[in-house]
């Protein structure tokens, strides 16, 4: 059951392979969840770039600077692409700190589960009345559900950068998730994973 129509995510996904040539970045947001998941595809592309790859993406594409949110933006045919740099951009954890955390899966530079739950945190808390935040959640869910998260590094990592209200939003929405069917999941099943999820969280 995916979240947004194929005609799109399809499109952003072949956009997305055909930027991965053009420049380097690490990805971040819903297409590196479904790397990881192989759950729900996304619709936009959010991505992570030094200056030399934005000077590539300015010469080629119509950058645009956002300062009210603290990104570029680029638009590919329909498809939004979010970039995020350091000095400029506001996320959650240091660019340092993400820029450490990386892995390398089909051809692509992802930030490690950890990190990315916690900007995948950072994004619904900001939008968590909205569709996209609808779409966080069942992402925050997927990485919880379908891989093996470190959470004491998740711990450190909150506490470290003082997000000291991370835990407890993502128990709530541990706790509040009614859309099983996204994930393959059933009432009884995710009864388990729940009690488990919250445990590893105390």
């Amino acid at each position: 059951m995916e979240y947004w129509h194929n005609l799109i995510t399809n499109k952003s996904w072949e956009i997305l392979k055909e930027i991965k040539r053009e420049f380097d970045f690490i990805l971040i947001g819903g297409w590196a969840t479904y790397i990881y998941t192989k759950s729900l595809k996304s619709k936009d592309i959010d991505i992570i770039v030094d200056f030399d790859n934005l000077n590539i993406i300015r010469k080629k594409y119509n950058l645009i600077k956002n300062d009210n949110l603290k990104k570029y933006e680029i638009k590919i045919e329909e498809i939004d692409i979010d970039i995020y740099v350091k000095y400029f951009s506001k996320l959650p954890l240091p660019m340092e700190e993400i820029e450490k955390n990386i892995n390398f899966i089909g051809g692509f530079k992802l930030v490690k589960p950890e990190i990315l739950l916690i900007l995948k945190q950072a994004a619904e808390k900001n939008r968590e009345n909205s569709e996209k935040g609808e779409k966080d959640r069942i992402d925050i869910m997927g990485l919880l559900v379908n891989l093996d998260i470190d959470f004491n590094l998740y711990k450190k990592l909150i506490k470290e950068y003082k997000l000291d209200d991370y835990r407890s939003i993502l128990i709530k929405i541990i706790t509040g998730f009614r859309d099983l069917e996204r994930l393959n999941l059933n009432v009884k099943n995710y009864k388990k994973i729940k009690l488990k999820l919250i445990k590893n969280l105390k």
